[in-house]
């Protein structure tokens, strides 16, 4: 393979101008939702001191997404999808608005959680919605080439939206930042605003809740995707050892503690950069459970390297893994999904997406409360390799080449 066709094709970009229009405006409103995660814990934290007031930032953040993430999902296949995208957008830069007018004003730790629980809301709506403009805007050859375009601009936003944040409130404080963020969401209104109508192709009797959970069960390609998922952050994900592997094992150093995440990052944004390599694979399920196995064990070494170089370089290997895993399954699903179904699988990848690391993190935590970090993080990893193995064992529809 050259080298031209193995780095990321932009193809998409150049092709579609709504899909460019709506990929410039995912990167910006990213960049500012990141650096209001930051504003948000600073001033949670500025105004009461308590780790327990910034944990429940999170869960501000998490819960709407996981409770009303499957009915947002079932009335985005009822609804025109722009316009239904479009009124969430608008409740996003009306929260991102009033958050603003709280921090010039002073506003409190209740009313800043509040504020991100209703803005988590439209996001819950929000997601599942974009999520299925790709097969509405993008021929079926390209739709990898736009799913790795999608993660690159995510993995973008994580690396340089936090240091952004932490620039901007140094100098101009928090008020500075959130207003930052409402005019990236003015943006991104604005290319929603531009997108075609997008009508619902599904008929009464394929609406609902129930339905979508039974077309989940039932389509055992989608299923093992979303399976493989929860297998890898539930049973491997790293983040919430990181403080003890580095207390433990690498004296603690803070600036380790700091590369241990950007590692993750930098490998993960190297194999978007390098994504030609398996976005047009015949068998995305495959590519799929390979990065998920590679997860695993790369995570299992991270638990017994020998210095904190060598699991910098494991850390990467698992980010590019994470990464190629993640394309692969939104591939699967995407291809393995009728239109009148999108919006809630959809939804389901949204879920699993956020919970699945949240209950990972905890599961991490727990076991090396009663044993230790490397125990955890190797039995996680060997963990993730056993379910990921049974899995593709069980789900054949993974293994085989897609047919378009």
């Amino acid at each position: 393979m050259g080298l031209s066709r193995a780095l990321l094709d932009v193809t998409p970009l150049r092709t579609s101008p709504d899909y460019r229009r709506l990929w410039i405006g995912g990167l910006l409103s990213g960049l500012g939702g990141q650096m209001a995660v930051v504003a948000v814990l600073y001033q949670v934290w500025e105004s009461t001191r308590s780790p327990i007031w910034t944990g429940a930032a999170g869960l501000a953040q998490a819960l709407p997404i996981i409770t009303f993430g499957l009915f947002a999902g079932a009335l985005v296949d009822r609804v025109d999808r722009r316009r239904f995208y479009l009124i969430t957008k608008i409740g996003q830069a009306v929260c991102a608005a009033l958050l603003t007018v709280q921090a010039f004003t002073g506003g409190s730790a209740p009313l800043v959680l509040c504020l991100v629980a209703v803005q988590s809301l439209f996001v819950a709506g929000g997601g599942p919605a974009s999520r299925t403009f790709l097969s509405r805007l993008l021929p079926a050859e390209q739709l990898g080439a736009g799913l790795a375009l999608n993660r690159i601009s995510f993995q973008t936003a994580m690396l340089i939206g936090p240091a952004l944040g932490g620039l901007v409130i140094s100098g101009v404080g928090v008020a500075g930042c959130f207003l930052i963020h409402t005019l990236t969401f003015a943006v991104a209104l604005w290319t929603a605003i531009l997108l075609p109508p997008m009508p619902p192709s599904s008929s009464p009797g394929l609406t609902g809740v129930l339905a979508g959970l039974r077309f989940l069960g039932a389509n055992r390609a989608v299923r093992g995707a979303l399976l493989t998922d929860l297998a890898a952050t539930v049973l491997a994900m790293p983040i919430s050892l990181f403080p003890v592997i580095n207390a433990d094992r690498f004296g603690g150093d803070p600036r380790t503690l700091g590369l241990f995440l950007t590692a993750i990052a930098v490998g993960g944004v190297v194999a978007s950069a390098l994504s030609g390599t398996f976005t047009g694979a015949q068998r995305p399920g495959a590519v799929m459970l390979g990065g998920a196995l590679t997860w695993g064990v790369a995570l299992a070494l991270f638990g017994v390297a020998p210095t904190a170089w060598a699991g910098l370089a494991l850390l990467a290997v698992a980010g590019a893994a994470d990464t190629v895993s993640v394309v692969a399954r939104s591939t699967v699903v995407q291809r393995h999904t009728p239109d009148a179904f999108l919006g809630r699988a959809a939804a389901a990848e949204q879920i699993v997406g956020q919970a699945g690391p949240d209950v990972g993190n905890l599961r991490g935590g727990l076991v090396a409360a009663g044993s230790s970090a490397a125990v955890a993080l190797v039995s996680g990893g060997l963990l993730c390799v056993a379910a990921v193995a049974v899995i593709a064992a069980r789900t054949p529809e993974l293994r085989r080449p897609d047919i378009r």
